[in-house]
């Protein structure tokens, strides 16, 4: 395994843990409350914490499972309504409005992947909530897949805009850039390309043609 494909891992690895940092910290931290209160209405308060902890955990567990890992069980082909849920999941409580617009046939691994990892992307840049709308279509033997973001901001890193719109040479190689090196791979992997279109301040379109090998 060359010395690249360690860093990938490691950042990848990273990206999870620190996602996953924050609502398990706050199970942990529910769990101790509730050691020390008597309160019941506190403790209902504790219950609640500890509730909503443990849904966001499980939400970004299965996205991660997804997005980063194998997806066993699912053969080579994922239901696009698990991918969706899997977004839905990560958006938690944002003012995002999901415009899903792919049907119920599944979908390749690769593409689920591309998908989630984009996703991923752009829930990280609507800071402030907008529209995400969501496409993939097949198309002359290759599958074409669209997410575009509108919101009055839009907050991309500039490494990760540059990974999708260049290639994987073109940023550096942190947990941050790592979904957008993931979507480089994948692609490249399966015969396809990567695209990203800054068309207003307030509109970015990324997605990627895969027409495997």
């Amino acid at each position: 395994m060359t010395d690249d494909r360690v860093d990938f891992a490691s950042m990848l690895a990273s990206r999870l843990c620190h996602d996953l940092l924050s609502p398990v910290g706050a199970f942990a931290n529910g769990l101790e409350l509730l050691a020390d209160e008597k309160d019941p209405d506190m403790r209902a308060r504790c219950f609640d914490l500890l509730e909503q902890s443990a849904r966001t955990s499980a939400a970004k567990l299965k996205f991660f499972r997804l997005a980063f890992g194998s997806a066993g069980g699912f053969g080579e082909a994922v239901p696009p309504a698990e991918a969706r849920a899997a977004i839905e999941g990560i958006m938690a409580e944002r003012p995002i409005t999901l415009n899903w617009m792919i049907g119920d046939e599944p979908l390749p691994k690769p593409a689920v992947k591309i998908i989630l990892n984009l996703a991923l992307i752009l829930v990280d840049a609507l800071v402030r909530g907008g529209r995400l709308d969501i496409g993939c279509e097949k198309q002359d033997g290759g599958i074409e897949i669209a997410l575009h973001a509108e919101a009055e901001r839009i907050l991309v890193d500039k490494d990760v805009e540059r990974i999708l719109a260049e290639g994987e040479a073109s940023g550096a190689m942190t947990s941050r850039t790592a979904p957008a090196m993931l979507v480089q791979a994948v692609a490249a992997q399966n015969g396809g390309t990567v695209m990203l279109a800054r068309e207003t301040p307030t509109s970015l379109l990324v997605g990627a043609v895969l027409r495997g090998r």
